[in-house]
């Protein structure tokens, strides 16, 4: 006997009831399908944003990299010619004071780019640290050396005190050299003509505490919990027509970061200075110099190859390497530089990256794969750690980026590596 209780699949009521949950259930696999659809939609969305971020990331680093090779290539010359009138005999004090002024705005200019497309290596995560003991003492000396024409432009008056010169830190010399002599800067900037400027270096809290303060024109309390981002600058009168970037004191906060300190601002407003106090952690102690046994040996002139194409850099840079009593040919392209290169004879070449015919690594390659051991020294506008490394590992033994300093590139000139590639005159 058929069990009573049990629905017929005739029953109205029972097949009402399957068709109401059959279209709830296609009801809700419709939305399943929507909503898996729109994440995959948000997934591809999300991904296109982050390659186009990385593309602008990319192209921004680019443009950067390129608008600084252009601005130094024309900086070059002008630093070089300003060296050059400094060994001119007969200098007026008129002249004296020109040059001057060609070199302190030139160095202020290469300082800018230097602080842009650090600014843009940071953001991208592009900048290490060549990490050594270094010392507090040498550090400051180099920093003030850096700033210090600027500060006496302006008639201001910068006193240091450094009072434990033997405390080390682990870093990088170059990186927290550009830490203090930003700080110096800005607070020149910042600092009427005759203003006092005061930077004390010794220990602190966190191992090595360093100050700069000064009486100018003072930070706002609006501008204060913001004056380390990029692009911030404080308001600057007309009386101080100096500008900036604004990005001078992001990367300080950035490199001490990355040497594990901190750095704050303190201000009492407008018309009552500011002071910028770094903690850093202490370092190792100094490893000891290796002893001098042999005196200098003298300046010697040597025979220079100079490959570039830029007329201007290359003239100018010819006549400053001749006022040292060098001997130097020149070409304005690859393949001739190449050519002569070959030749032989030479004691030093220094060619340009970016040339005409065959670039500056093809020119060094060749050379190397023909053997010869021309001390060889790559002059570019591009600043770029891969840059570097890419010049030195085609061959070059060095890389200097524009405008270089004249003294630099003749101490180079005659330091012993230079001198040990030498071959005995007849």
């Amino acid at each position: 006997m058929a069990d009573m209780d049990q629905p017929r699949h005739d029953d109205p009521q029972h097949v009402a009831e399957l068709r109401l949950a059959l279209r709830q259930a296609r009801f809700e696999n419709s939305l399943l399908r929507e909503a898996n659809s729109h994440l995959v939609q948000a997934t591809v969305t999300a991904q296109t944003l982050q390659d186009e971020a990385e593309a602008a990331n990319r192209r921004q680093n680019e443009f950067l990299a390129m608008l600084a090779h252009e601005l130094r290539n024309p900086l070059a010359p002008i630093s070089m010619a300003a060296a050059m009138l400094e060994r001119m005999p007969d200098m007026t004090p008129e002249l004296s004071a020109l040059r001057s002024v060609i070199s302190r705005q030139t160095g202020h200019m290469a300082r800018l780019l230097d602080d842009l497309l650090d600014a843009a290596r940071i953001s991208s995560g592009r900048i290490t640290l060549d990490v050594a003991p270094v010392t507090l003492a040498d550090v400051i000396e180099r920093a003030v050396e850096t700033v210090q024409p600027r500060i006496a432009d302006s008639g201001q008056r910068l006193d240091v005190r450094v009072t434990a010169p033997q405390l080390t830190l682990n870093g990088d010399r170059v990186r927290l050299m550009q830490v203090f002599s930003n700080l110096l800067a800005n607070a020149s900037k910042y600092t009427q003509d005759g203003g006092r400027i005061v930077l004390e270096a010794g220990a602190g809290p966190a191992g090595v505490q360093v100050t700069v303060s000064d009486n100018g024109t003072g930070i706002a309390a609006d501008v204060l919990p913001h004056i380390f981002d990029l692009f911030t600058q404080g308001p600057r009168s007309l009386a101080r027509s100096e500008g900036g970037l604004g990005v001078g004191l992001n990367v300080v906060r950035n490199l001490v970061t990355m040497h594990g300190g901190t750095v704050h601002a303190q201000s009492g407003g407008p018309g009552h200075g500011s002071r910028f106090t770094v903690e850093l952690p202490a370092g190792d102690p100094m490893p000891a110099a290796p002893e001098q046994d042999a005196a200098m040996a003298p300046h010697a002139s040597c025979r220079v190859l100079l490959i570039e194409d830029n007329v201007d850099v290359c003239d100018t840079l010819k006549g400053f390497l001749m006022l040292d009593a060098h001997d130097v040919i020149a070409a304005y392209d690859g393949n001739a530089g190449l050519a002569l290169a070959q030749e032989g004879g030479f004691d030093v070449l220094i060619c340009d990256i970016g040339l005409p015919g065959i670039d500056g690594l093809q020119v060094i390659r060749r050379l190397r794969a023909g053997g010869d051991r021309v001390f060889a020294v790559a002059l570019s506008g591009y600043s770029q750690p891969q840059d570097r490394a890419k010049a030195l590992a085609a061959g070059f033994d060095e890389y200097l980026v524009k405008p270089v300093r004249p003294d630099s590139l003749l101490e180079l000139i005659d330091s012993e590596p230079c001198r040990s590639r030498r071959s005995p005159r007849a």
